[in-house]
């Protein structure tokens, strides 16, 4: 591990607050993000909450006024790229990510950028698997962390963007990068890293926030010997994949840090690697002071499609099965919508959210009965969901008004073949491949899922199976976009359409909302911009 240092370095004795640009930045320390649900008008960790729901109390904007919705300010991003970021929004600064790596500091009232960090990037780095991304940053006390495709984390000045320390979390050569935001604990920052298309061995780190010295590290793949070992064929354990890249979830209460975990390497061909190959397409649940597992769930064993589970895990509590329960519920890759027992791991529901055709159910247990003959093959096999599988990296969203979980379904399938490959350190290692279907009427459609049992209760159908976020709102609504470049609001109990705009590039990025000055405004990236709409 190795760590850079420059600019200025800030003692622990820090006053409570500080003027950037004449705007009054309070510290973020661990508390306010414990009851980031105490204060709505910003918005502290990546998924809006430690439970990742990705829903604001704030009810400003709403089902009776969102037609009035306008542009606020638009910021124009330095250069070309997909942006995939969900922003942070501490007091009146915003913190974004641009691509590949850039930190900014906004002004919330203007868009004026008050700062922006660029890390060094080679030109060789190597990025197998996804585009050149990050999805946003993290921010405790007075420093925000983010990650990048170059396989580092770097703490940065909250108010002046100086370079506290930067971290080599793993060598960009050998295939890993980092594109996900980091979760910030109590004294921990908490990263994943991507890349098993190259046959890393995923883990899980945490870093001391203050010297960037490395806490602990869980992976992914256990070694020979270790439990689990005895599910990977020969030494295959060694380029097993795992990959952790989409940011966890946290229960304060539990003391436990929730991951999802990737697919195993090769993706498509799993003949060196029989059994289930633990710990991949997972999700793991730590002891966020050590990093010890105290339990795991693997929603797809043996996973030959690259059908990774580190979709967003939320964390809602219900009554389910004539009591109370702290339940995790997850949209998989894999067509499959999931909800556990958080505190135990135990397997409460499941059934499909989307089309698939490679499982004829789920047992008792949760684990899928795979239909026979949808591996894939030489010749090709169709299978769906397809290779990006039923949901990705966006955002689901439960809301704890309307008692639904909210998902943008991905209906497409694709034709699996399998491949040799030989393993070579930081190149492609895949064993195979998919292609689209030729006349598949490829769609998507935003649907709302009873949250304890998975069942649809409505769906607002996508021209096309989209790259979409989801937010919902105590105004009774959620936003939604599509890759035609509509950024729109639907009525959270009935699906109905209450207000679209187009904003002339594919909506990838998270979007969040924020009160500023009594009022509330809802942020989302696309094309090369990102756009805020208030009242």
């Amino acid at each position: 591990m190795r760590i850079r240092r420059s600019g200025p370095v800030v003692s622990a004795m820090l006053i409570s607050t500080f003027i950037l640009h004449g705007h009054l930045l309070a510290q973020v320390p661990y508390q306010r993000i414990l009851r980031a649900d105490r204060e709505p008008g910003n918005w502290l960790t990546y998924g809006g909450s430690y439970r990742s729901q990705r829903y604001s109390q704030l009810s400003q904007i709403n089902r009776d006024n969102v037609s009035q919705l306008k542009a606020a300010w638009v910021y124009q991003i330095r250069q070309a790229g997909i942006i995939e970021t969900s922003p942070i929004v501490a007091d009146s600064v915003m913190y974004m990510t641009e691509p590949p790596s850039t930190v900014t500091a906004l002004d919330v009232r203007t868009g004026r950028p008050l700062w922006t960090y660029t890390p060094e990037i080679p030109k060789d780095v190597i990025v197998i698997g996804s585009p050149p991304v990050n999805r946003g940053v993290a921010i405790l006390d007075d420093t925000v962390f983010a990650g990048n495709v170059n396989g580092h984390l770097t703490a940065l000045d909250a108010k002046s963007g100086a370079v506290r320390w930067d971290v080599t979390v793993e060598d960009n050569k050998k295939g890993y990068y980092l594109t996900l935001a980091p979760l910030a604990l109590d004294g921990k920052i908490i990263v994943g890293v991507s890349g098993a298309e190259t046959g890393i061995r995923g883990f899980v780190d945490a870093y001391d926030p203050k010297t960037g010295s490395r806490l602990w590290r869980t992976f992914t793949v256990p070694a020979h010997g270790e439990a689990g070992s005895e599910t990977w064929g020969q030494d295959s354990w060694k380029t097993g994949g795992g990959s952790t890249w989409l940011t966890g979830s946290f229960d304060p209460d539990l003391n436990l840090l929730y991951w999802g975990t990737g697919n195993p390497a090769p993706d498509w061909n799993g003949d060196e690697r029989q059994g289930d190959n633990l710990y991949t397409c997972s999700v793991l649940a730590l002891n966020p002071d050590n990093g010890k597992m105290k339990w795991y769930f693997q929603f797809t064993p043996h996973d030959v499609h690259d059908w990774d589970a580190n979709e967003t895990l939320v964390l809602f509590d219900a009554q389910l099965g004539g009591r109370e329960r702290k339940l995790l519920a997850q949209t998989n890759r894999n067509g499959f919508y999931y909800v556990l027992d958080r505190e135990t791991g135990e397997f409460l529901t499941g059934r499909p959210y989307a089309k698939q055709t490679w499982a004829d159910g789920l047992d008792a247990k949760g684990r899928p009965i795979v239909r026979k003959g949808t591996d894939p093959s030489v010749e090709g096999n169709l299978v769906f969901p397809n290779i990006q599988g039923a949901s990705n990296w966006p955002s689901a969203s439960y809301s704890p008004q309307t008692k639904l979980f909210y998902q943008a379904a991905r209906e497409m399938g694709t034709v699996y073949f399998k491949g040799e490959v030989p393993y070579k350190a930081g190149t492609a290692f895949t064993g195979g491949g998919g292609l689209a279907v030729n006349g598949d009427p490829a769609w998507g459609a935003v649907r709302a899922l009873e949250a304890t049992t998975g069942k649809i209760k409505w769906e607002f159908k996508l021209l096309s199976p989209g790259w979409t976020s989801l937010l919902s709102t105590a105004g009774g609504l959620v936003f939604a976009g599509t890759e035609e470049g509509n950024f729109f609001a639907l009525d959270a109990e009935n699906g109905k359409p209450l207000w679209d705009i187009q904003l002339g590039g594919a909506v990838r990025g998270i979007p969040i909302s924020f009160a500023i000055d009594g009022k509330q405004y809802v942020a989302i990236s696309a094309g090369y911009a990102l756009f805020v709409f208030g009242l």
